[in-house]
């Protein structure tokens, strides 16, 4: 039962043209212009810099954005309600779409990681087994904000709040620029963002084979804790 719900969620998000395009293109343009445009941002060699950080914004992408959203229109369209009517356990419903998020970040791990490979990225390895579960944990904390935001409002609201939270998390975060070319105090403010502490613990593994920092743990740790407990108090059905 659950592994017909896990299929049934990952197929729905890949089937997606939208989801596709905000999981998948937008991170792998991103990976492929930041690593082969000369631009002065990024030290060569660009991709071992822009792989760990891309690699986070499509982690956030799928379990933040796209399960917001995914959440806020099944809820509105009636269809949560209806599956928690039927025989199906809710925490198969819960399970299930955390293994479809879990199975789609593995998935763009695997395109992604692909072409900043041919690219030139040269990982650590020690630091690939490393960041297997920081993908996890990274998953986990960004769905639990991905259900506080798509389980309390409405789904109109739902797309304009989750956008934009992808666009600030993305910038603020230093995903799209270093955060040492952020302008004033956002050059700081970036690590005790969840975005900004994924890509630095993933930096840590991948780039310099080393381990993450305890701060980047305790940031994603207390980001998940925090959104999954709100989530857990305002989440409707309907």
């Amino acid at each position: 039962m659950l592994a017909t719900q896990t299929r049934m969620e990952s197929l729905l998000t890949l089937r997606h043209p939208e989801q596709a395009l905000l999981t998948l293109l937008i991170p792998l343009v991103l990976l492929i212009g930041m690593s082969t445009l000369d631009v002065d941002l990024v030290e060569p060699p660009r991709v071992d810099s822009v792989a760990p950080r891309i690699l986070a914004l499509a982690v956030m992408s799928t379990a933040f954005t796209g399960q917001a959203i995914a959440l806020g229109f099944d809820r509105r369209y009636g269809v949560i309600k209806r599956l928690s009517a039927t025989a199906l356990p809710r925490w198969v419903l819960v399970a299930g779409r955390v293994l479809a998020a879990l199975l789609v970040v593995a998935l763009q791990t695997v395109v992604l990681g692909g072409t900043a490979l041919v690219l030139g990225w040269q990982p650590s390895g020690a630091g690939v087994a490393a960041a297997v579960p920081l993908l996890v944990l990274g998953t986990l904390v960004f769905g639990a904000g991905g259900v506080l935001v798509g389980g309390a409002l409405r789904a109109e609201t739902v797309l304009a709040v989750a956008n934009t939270t992808w666009f600030v998390l993305l910038l603020a975060g230093g995903l799209a620029v270093p955060a040492r070319h952020l302008p004033g105090v956002m050059s700081s403010f970036d690590e005790y963002l969840p975005s900004g502490a994924l890509a630095e613990a993933l930096g840590a593994c991948l780039s310099e084979g080393t381990a993450p920092s305890a701060r980047s743990l305790l940031v994603l740790v207390g980001w998940g804790i925090a959104a999954g407990a709100l989530a857990v108090r305002t989440t409707r059905l309907s």
